[in-house]
């Protein structure tokens, strides 16, 4: 189960974490989409987390996500980690028993948010434009749906992108991958776990991954920024958070259909297309299981569909107004 060249790393990390080479059962958890190894383990009758990276270059990166799980654990957010080697890229952490989530999540999640957002900086790995960026180009390129069905959006995207405010000073530690398979409920508690992708970043993209799988309405909306922000967020944050909201749209939907197409799946611009927030009710129970590529094209048009739906809005409208004739940002925390 543990491949042969990585059996004599985890045996170290066992030793040095618990004293012992052994343990009584192990089994794989495949519930996401990480690029690492991941299993439950049992040593001396107590679960543990042992996750072995595999990917290489800058996203998998374990100084970096090593250092960020870290801080998240001294800060009670992740699980506390007992062995972690950056040489052997292995590391043990407490494993959580995920319990179904409460209804309040999404109130719940806010002010771990802000947290999260708090820690002192973690390091910047990549700029998160310009990674959108990079999948909407490849999405052209493949030529994955007619440019009549995204000429729009793709033409809104870039109008969004020039006039989103990129200022290096705002940058906080931020996960980056917030779906509700990285974030556990105990049954009084949330952890965040999984922070492959953690690195300094916009805190609007937390709180707007979050948002799309858990705030369902305006109301809903505001309850949550005012639960992250502490008052009222106002005109000026609640335009931005729209904006970003739109661009996670867009990198999900770009990302999602061309990891699709590289697997050798055709989409078909007629396909119909779940709503929205049914579909993500459908990712939180487990009933969808992303892994497929006919899954991840399927996501992908959900995406995609819900853009196309926001930027023709007032309220996109009134963002994109207001966020371009903002000659200074607003203080993101009071």
């Amino acid at each position: 189960m543990i491949p042969e060249e990585k059996q004599l790393a985890v045996t170290r990390a066992l030793r040095e974490a618990f004293g012992t080479e052994a343990f009584e059962d192990i089994r794989p958890l495949t519930d996401g989409m990480s690029s690492a190894l991941v299993f439950r383990i049992v040593v001396r009758q107590t679960p543990y987390l042992l996750r072995v990276i595999t990917r290489t270059g800058t996203m998998g990166d374990p100084t970096r996500q090593y250092a960020c799980m870290r801080a998240g654990a001294e800060a009670g957010i992740a699980p506390q980690i007992r062995y972690a080697s950056v040489e052997d890229r292995v590391m043990i952490s407490d494993f959580i028993d995920p319990k179904p989530f409460p209804h309040d999540i999404a109130l719940r999640i806010a002010p771990l948010l802000r947290r999260l957002h708090a820690l002192p900086q973690f390091p910047k790995a990549v700029d998160y434009f310009a990674v959108i960026n990079g999948f909407v180009r490849r999405f052209q390129t493949a030529k994955i749906l007619p440019e009549s069905k995204t000429e729009e959006l793709f033409k809104s995207y870039g109008e969004l992108a020039k006039i989103y405010p990129h200022n290096e000073t705002e940058l906080v530690a931020c996960h980056n991958d917030l779906k509700p398979q990285n974030i556990l409920f105990d049954g009084e508690r949330i952890w965040l776990v999984d922070w492959e992708a953690a690195f300094l970043n916009d805190r609007y993209l937390d709180l707007a991954i979050v948002a799309n799988f858990f705030v369902k309405d305006a109301a809903g909306e505001q309850e949550y920024l005012h639960a992250y922000f502490g008052e009222p967020a106002g005109d000026y944050r609640s335009a931005r958070f729209c904006l970003m909201r739109q661009a996670a749209h867009v990198v999900y939907a770009t990302c999602f259909m061309v990891l699709a197409h590289d697997a050798g799946y055709a989409a078909d611009p007629r396909m119909q297309v779940p709503e929205f927030d049914d579909f993500h009710r459908r990712i939180i129970a487990g009933e969808i299981d992303l892994m497929k590529p006919e899954a991840k094209s399927l996501y992908g048009m959900v995406h995609l569909n819900r853009a196309l739906e926001n930027l023709r809005t007032r309220r996109f409208k009134d963002a994109m107004t207001l966020v371009s004739g903002s000659s200074t940002s607003m203080s993101p925390i009071p």
